[in-house]
């Protein structure tokens, strides 16, 4: 499927305001007491919204895992070897992993996108989805990560694949990641898209010491120095470009194109906000499609979270990644549509509404 920025750009659309009254005065009069079942009714309305005033509606629902290799690895910023990235990728793909088992408890379908790991390409797997845009990205504190022709593909990738999944019917989408040292990729996203300082929001990803910590705030802080002339070029793609990932810069393509197919989407944690924060950076009205699924247990998010003003659906301590956070969401979501659609009011049921 071919597609190209301004496309996608173009076609992301603020959902209809006016569809919120509409979602509440049908949820007001359902057999409970008014904002009784409190976020699940946020939920409902924003579903109802998406759908442009039909039926809300999450099912069948994917998730994308989307995995990738970091030049940043170079600097010792992960306790684990790069090569983990490959492994885990066949792990996801022989359906050993955390996220295979929470979506399969999920309904959720699971898809693996090679969008930029290093290596041979892998063998091809019903799993398999979309095709590496390149292998790996250079080092960030050294240079860019990756060119900004590179970036644009790896975002028309996910773009793409949200696409796809419209045409095939999917009504709901998730995002995941995999890719070792991408805390710190991700980590100089947020310090470049919200204006936050390395040494607050750094933290320990795979399981980094105090003084590993600290040594990896600094290789943040002297990436952005790297590269402030394009921070303060305030180009979003740019920025991606400089600082970013494959993995990153594909689900941030996702992102884009779920709003851009009008399908909502559950954003996993701390490597997907970073994806979604590039996405809004690029189209602010993403922000009607997207559901931040969990709040990370990377020491920075809660600052990450008050700099973008919201707030994720579950605290639950979640730090592995993979989108196992957004199968989680996704249930809820589903959970949101289902009360919209089947609980019954309080004529139907014969039941006396409150005054």
């Amino acid at each position: 499927m071919s597609l190209t920025l301004s496309e996608v750009f173009s076609a992301i659309r603020p959902v209809d305001q006016t569809l919120f009254p509409v979602a509440a005065a049908h949820l007001d009069n359902l057999t409970k007491p008014r904002g009784s079942l409190g976020r699940l009714e946020e939920l409902a309305a924003r579903l109802f919204a998406i759908s442009g005033g039909a039926a809300p509606t999450v099912d069948p629902a994917r998730i994308y895992v989307c995995a990738g290799d970091h030049g940043v690895a170079d600097e010792g910023v992960s306790l684990f070897p790069q090569a983990v990235t490959r492994q885990m990728v066949a792990n996801f793909l022989a359906g050993g992993a955390g996220i295979n088992v929470l979506g399969d408890t999920a309904g959720v379908d699971i898809r693996v996108v090679d969008a930029g790991c290093l290596g041979e390409p892998f063998a091809a797997h019903p799993r398999f989805a979309g095709c590496r845009v390149a292998s790996g990205t250079a080092n960030l504190a050294a240079g860019p990560a990756m060119s900004r022709e590179v970036c644009e593909q790896a975002l028309l990738l996910g773009a793409s694949l949200a696409a796809s999944a419209k045409a095939e019917g999917i009504k709901a989408l998730g995002t995941g990641d995999m890719g070792i040292a991408n805390t710190t990729p991700s980590t100089a996203l947020f310090c470049a898209y919200l204006h936050l300082a390395p040494e607050a929001i750094t933290g320990p990803g795979t399981g980094l010491d105090a003084k590993g910590v600290c040594r990896k705030a600094g290789i943040i802080g002297r990436a952005l120095a790297l590269h402030a002339d394009v921070l303060a070029s305030g180009d979003p793609v740019a920025i991606l470009a400089a600082l970013g990932g494959l993995e990153i810069a594909c689900l941030a393509g996702l992102v884009l194109g779920a709003a851009a197919n009008k399908l909502p989407i559950a954003v996993d944690g701390f490597i997907s906000t970073a994806a979604y924060t590039a996405a809004r950076a690029m189209a602010p009205a993403v922000a009607d499609y997207a559901f931040l699924s969990h709040a990370s247990a990377e020491p920075g998010y809660q600052a990450i979270m008050a700099a973008m003003g919201q707030k994720p659906l579950l605290d639950l301590g979640l730090r592995l990644g993979e989108g196992t956070g957004a199968a989680l969401a996704l249930f809820l979501l589903r959970a949101s549509a289902n009360i919209y659609n089947n609980m019954a009011t309080f004529a139907a049921a014969g039941v006396s509404a409150g005054e």
